[in-house]
């Protein structure tokens, strides 16, 4: 009987062991060794550190969102303007190689390609004789924010913890031991900077802070001038703390609390005047006469005031007991939902723990990064990635959180007029397809990537897209100007193609793709993605001027030139064309689908209003394939989800969540995850985790073509489940939705800001109240849900259009008022 007794205890014990596991927690069972791409990622969107749980030696790798090389800088090259006519010709007569050689001296810049985001150091924690250690456990708690690590040795168990303070502006790591006097360590930093020192400074209490300080990096001909200053400063209950000049060490304490500041000189892009000293010891000290149980709650309660307002549910499995990296190497063929939830959670904590308001926004690494010359240099690439960064800030209630790519966007709309005006003799204002700190706006790398000039159109559409989820005219009125200017500078810059007689930009190119019918260049005139932005920005601005009751001849302007901008086109084999010439090839697998712009972010391309383009569309992701690097299938997901094909979206993520090792290599060449759940391009870029929480949403939730479609991508793997809290457009937030065997059962929506609500379902809804809801008819009448008619395509003789069959949906108006919450139940 006692031995009976004894394995069911161990059996209760396993099971509540598992049941902590699950849940919104990363956890594994060993430390993250030497691999970055292993270690846990905190941040505050100011500070960001990478967790790695090692025992013998812990690492705290740090950053800051103003550490960055270089100073205040431009990098336009003025030479364009007077080859400017010589590239443009050369180009229409079909010479694209010739223009590239010609663009590389005259357009791409001659000075700084881009700064570089540089990390701080590492705050090293060394444990003697913790070598031999059992018990092991670390974790990631994306519903607090906070990551834990915990292991024995002898008969002492330790734990950590560690977090990013929102409102304390500090990295807190907390030691605690199950017996007194159990710890002892050293305490160091260890830096790939240049110009740093670090030393050991006395305060008040006779002790000692470790700090370092230094100043960043001069890169490409720019000197470096950003000055950072860090503090850690330590809180020991009972045994004593020792100095060196360059460390601290602490022997047989009960328990010990790091504080760690870190502050810049940077106020912005032309500012460097900050006093670095006094803020990172503001923030100290207001911060270390606190407890770690004191900083805690008001921490979570910050990031949850975020966090918690979407709540997602894809069922469970025991799947969800193991290991967060076993998971991964098991998804493709285990049954687990919760991993999604995870990975679509995740993917909102990195956003919070990056993008705050006042900050930096979220670049290429987010604000992680430990590479003194990271990949790309970890700045801001504004032909994708910059862009899907923040595709899940409105959509899943994170709107404050856009606010720091609206403010480099409004940066950008200052610095950008000098190049409109100097490189292309254009009003309004201009950027190509990188940008950094110091919010440089000139053509960078090479032609073949540089020489792009949309990145004005696409990052105003954020600007627009805030405004039609929040409605806030105030807002609207205040960012006029720069969508206004944006549009400006494509009103002085098209050009009549004269061949073809629309007005089109040249020189211009498809992002990063150069097609064998243009001698291997990438330069061309009128490329599709290029007419669609131009498209949806002379749309939206002219739609913002109505709003405002302003510059009524410029709306005229921006009205007759939209009717002279080409259409898209289906080409030879019923695919969207990348170019305006039909020279697609069906075996190209490029990472860039730019052409599929208008499917997703934008909504010029619809299965209900535009069937042809839709066709075209999934002809084009056909030929191109689902693997691919780890942004691409984030961005696949959208477009599968758009075209209404959950099947195929799910199938992009189980791409998207396949393990990549540390090399960066995966069985069949293509992206995936790292073990931390970061999205391996490969090497880590972020933007896939954004790219692939908002694709989820979109699987869920769409409300860009006329009306609030509900589950209109719902895949076979999630037959049942809820989600509560996301936004659609025109101040509409769904509550609750709820749906079981793929049925939706039920629908709580809020209307914050009134009008009419036309709801898109699969099955017959009623109001909980037994009335029956109103087919739709006509347009919607809520101006939010206007969308601006497609211009029919032009399609090869050749072509053949396979229709894409639509599952039947009911189409409802259910006339709101502003504050009032509907609730809709299955009939």
């Amino acid at each position: 009987m006692k031995k009976i007794f004894f394995l069911f205890l161990l059996f209760i014990t396993a099971i509540s062991f598992s049941q902590t596991k699950s849940g919104l927690k990363l956890w594994y069972k060993q430390p993250s060794g030497k691999t970055w791409e292993n270690a846990l990622p905190i941040g505050n969107g100011r500070l960001g550190a990478m967790i790695y749980g090692n025992v013998e030696q812990e690492t705290i790798q740090l950053n800051e969102n103003t550490v960055w090389s270089g100073s205040p800088n431009r990098n336009d090259n003025p030479l364009a303007l007077d080859s400017l006519a010589i590239i443009r010709q050369l180009i229409f007569d079909g010479k694209q190689k010739d223009a590239e050689r010609i663009s590389n001296r005259v357009i791409i810049t001659k000075k700084s390609h881009g700064q570089k985001f540089e990390p701080v150091g590492s705050l090293q924690l060394a444990f003697d004789g913790h070598d031999n250690f059992s018990n092991y456990h670390r974790e990631l708690d994306i519903k607090r924010a906070v990551t834990k690590t915990s292991y024995t040795v002898g008969d002492v168990t330790y734990t950590r913890e560690a977090l990013a303070s929102f409102p304390d502006r500090v990295v807190v790591m907390r030691l605690t031991a199950s017996k007194p006097g159990s710890i002892s360590f050293t305490a160091f930093f260890t830096t790939p900077q240049k110009r740093a020192t670090i030393k050991t400074v006395p305060i008040a209490t006779a002790n000692k802070e470790l700090t370092i300080a230094g100043t960043t990096s001069d890169h490409e001909t720019v000197k470096g001038m950003v000055k950072y200053k860090g503090i850690v400063r330590m809180k020991l209950e009972g045994g004593t703390l020792y100095s060196t000049d360059t460390s601290l060490s602490v022997k047989n304490a009960n328990a010990v609390t790091i504080y760690i500041s870190i502050a810049t000189n940077f106020n912005n892009y032309h500012d460097i005047t900050g006093d670095e000293n006094k803020r990172a010891a503001e923030y100290l000290n207001k911060a270390y006469p606190k407890s770690f149980a004191t900083i805690l709650p008001a921490h979570v309660a910050a990031y949850q005031k975020y966090f918690n307002r979407v709540k997602l549910d894809l069922g469970n499995t025991e799947a969800a007991n193991l290991p967060t990296d076993e998971r991964l190497k098991n998804f493709n063929s285990d049954n687990d939902p919760q991993l999604v939830t995870m990975y679509y959670q995740y993917g909102r904590y990195l956003l919070i723990s990056s993008s705050q308001p006042g900050g930096q926004a979220a670049n290429l690494q987010g604000i992680w990064n430990d590479k003194i010359n990271p990949p790309w240099d970890s700045k801001y690439t504004i032909n994708i990635n910059a862009e899907m960064n923040y595709w899940p800030a409105e959509k899943t209630n994170l709107a404050e959180l856009h606010e720091p790519f609206i403010q480099m966007v409004k940066d950008l709309s200052v610095t950008g007029q000098q190049t409109a005006k100097d490189m292309y003799g254009a009003r309004g204002w201009a950027a190509h397809h990188n940008t950094d700190i110091w919010r440089a706006t000139g053509a960078i790398d090479g032609a073949t990537w540089g020489v792009w000039s949309a990145a004005g159109g696409w990052t105003s559409q954020h600007l627009w897209e805030h405004y039609m989820y929040s409605g806030d005219k105030t807002f609207l009125a205040s960012v006029y100007p720069i969508l206004k200017g944006a549009a400006t500078f494509y009103v002085d810059f098209l050009v009549e193609h004269p061949k073809y007689h629309w007005l089109v930009i040249n020189p211009d190119m498809s992002p990063e793709n150069a097609p064998a019918a243009h001698q291997g260049s990438s330069l061309d005139a009128g490329t599709t993605m290029t007419n669609q932005i131009i498209f949806e920005l002379f749309s939206s601005t002219i739609k913002v001027a109505e709003i405002l009751k302003k510059d009524p001849a410029f709306i005229d302007t921006l009205k007759q030139m939209r009717k002279r901008l080409p259409p898209m086109h289906i080409g030879q084999y019923g695919q969207l064309q990348e170019w305006l010439d039909d020279i697609d090839d069906p075996k190209d697998n490029h990472r860039h689908i730019s052409h599929l712009y208008g499917l997703f972010p934008s909504n010029q391309i619809s299965p209900y209003r535009t069937p042809e383009l839709n066709s075209a569309a999934k002809t084009t992701l056909t030929h191109r394939g689902d693997v691919s690097t780890g942004w691409s299938m984030g961005w696949k997901v959208n477009w599968w989800a758009r075209m209404l094909d959950g099947n195929h979206a799910y199938k992009l993520i189980q791409n998207q969540l396949s393990p990549v090792n540390t090399t960066g290599t995966r069985f069949d060449g293509g992206g995936g995850t790292y073990n931390n759940l970061f999205d391996a391009h490969p090497p880590f870029q972020i933007d896939g985790n954004f790219g692939c929480t908002s694709g989820i949403t979109e699987m869920l939730m769409q409300s860009a073509d006329g009306d609030i479609h509900l589950l209109p991508a719902l895949p076979d793997a999630w037959p049942s489940g809820s989600i509560k809290g996301i936004r659609a457009r025109g101040g509409f937030e769904i509550v609750d939705m709820e749906w079981k065997d793929g049925k939706l059962v039920k629908a709580i929506i809020k209307s914050t800001l009134g009008g009419n609500l036309r709801l898109r379902v699969t099955n017959t809804m009623k109001l909980n109240t037994g009335s029956a809801l109103k087919k739709a008819t006509g347009k919607n009448t809520n101006i939010f849900y206007e969308v601006e008619e497609t211009p029919a395509p032009i399609i090869s003789e050749k072509a053949t259009i396979i229709p894409i069959p639509l599952k039947e949906t009911m189409l409802y108006d259910l006339p709101t008022q502003a504050g009032k919450t509907y609730t809709l139940v299955a009939q």
